[in-house]
């Protein structure tokens, strides 16, 4: 009999993939995360935890299976927060649920589920992992979850292949309504359970007050830009080759305080990120502004009206060797060779075509259509047919 190890949250979706691997006759064993007990950085006195951590065991004992809590919070904070608020204070925009499960729940938590003498590890994400015999050697590959509004296979776009030959999704083929109605029928506590949203595992902390907790605020400007700023509208130059065109277009817009009219102050230009648009309280404009970019050496934030803004927009982003990661091994690119894929660079993003090109220093990844608020630090992930192939940094 296998034995298999469920990280069980205390949300609905890990308790129905606790409760379907157990009728699939796997023996299971719940595990509940703390990841977080660093009170100086909390902001209400709620304790989410403790309640989440409370659900988890109700639905473990209700299903007749061994649970514990295990306390990773020291892992979280060295490799997830200390890593977020060095990212923000770059002026990047980190995503911490993608390194949470590349660090935490497939790395540390995976070694303690191997220690507990665990054949696998599985988690309540909507996606599912396929399997190819290639060369004789078997291959795994990540698949989209069956329910296109929840898609999570992004979140797990840093696995590897050795962490992906443990991981099992057992939720992957259904849709949330379906995993509520299971979860009715199974009668656990959490099938009503509103989805949490917030920090993985930091539980209901929002991140404009968690940053504030540790970079402090400095008052500066914002500057709005208009639209017809000469570098929207300049002509660009002949390339001597495909590389310096992509080159040319993965290069942001660079601003400085004369080129737009200062309409406000604010707070620390490390709280905000691009594509932003909450948070400004800037009146007065026909449309609503966006952040457009934020340079945290001056401490400035430009913005600009309207959502179609130029300054908005970019077609190519890059992505550095360092940086660079493919599920499929078998697949990466080789200098000067292309690859035409389906590419999002956030999570519920509509898969948009894109081509890959490949240099020395690292990736292009061109899209057909521009893309709204690139940011750095986030992860862009490519797919061919449903399958997750790699992800990488924006750079």
């Amino acid at each position: 009999m296998k034995r298999v190890v469920v990280g069980l949250s205390g949300g609905v979706d890990s308790s129905v993939t606790a409760h379907l691997l157990k009728e699939q006759g796997y023996e299971v064993i719940g595990l509940f995360m703390k990841n977080w007990h660093d009170d100086s950085v909390t902001i209400s006195n709620e304790c989410p935890w403790l309640e989440d951590s409370n659900d988890a065991m109700i639905v473990a004992e209700k299903l007749g299976i061994p649970f514990q809590v295990v306390d990773l919070s020291e892992q979280y904070k060295e490799r997830i927060v200390d890593y977020m608020f060095d990212e923000y204070s770059k002026g990047r925009t980190p995503n911490p649920d993608v390194l949470c499960n590349r660090e935490i729940k497939f790395d540390v938590f995976m070694d303690i589920a191997l220690q507990l003498g665990a054949d696998y590890v599985a988690t309540g994400h909507y996606c599912r992992k396929g399997q190819e015999i290639i060369d004789g050697k078997p291959v795994y590959k990540l698949l989209g979850g069956k329910d296109n509004n929840k898609d999570q296979s992004y979140f797990l776009c840093q696995l590897s292949q050795q962490q992906l030959v443990k991981a099992l999704f057992p939720i992957g083929e259904l849709t949330k309504p379906e995993v509520r109605e299971i979860a009715k029928e199974a009668d656990l506590i959490t099938a009503e359970k509103k989805d949490s949203q917030g920090l993985c595992f930091i539980g209901k902390v929002r991140l404009p007050e968690f940053l504030q907790q540790k970079l402090q605020p400095k008052e500066g400007v914002i500057v709005t830009i208009p639209s017809d700023f000469d570098q929207y509208t300049k002509s660009a130059p002949k390339f001597e080759n495909k590389e310096a065109e992509l080159s040319y277009y993965a290069t942001k817009f660079s601003y400085k305080k004369e080129d737009g009219k200062v309409v406000g102050k604010h707070q620390g230009a490390h709280y905000f990120t691009k594509g932003q648009r909450k948070g400004l309280n800037v009146g007065g404009t026909k449309e609503g502004l966006y952040v457009i970019e934020t340079d945290v050496v001056e401490n400035v934030i430009y913005t600009g009206e309207g959502k179609n803004h130029t300054g908005l927009y970019r077609n190519v982003l890059f992505v550095s060797n360092e940086e660079t990661h493919w599920i499929r091994e078998d697949l990466t690119l080789n200098v000067g060779e292309t690859m035409k894929v389906d590419a999002r660079i956030r999570y519920r993003q509509p898969l948009a075509k894109a081509t890959l090109y490949k240099v020395e220093s690292g990736l292009y990844v061109e899209f057909e259509n521009k893309q709204s608020a690139i940011q750095e630090g986030q992860f862009v992930a490519w797919y061919t047919n449903e399958e997750l192939l790699g992800s990488g940094v924006i750079s």
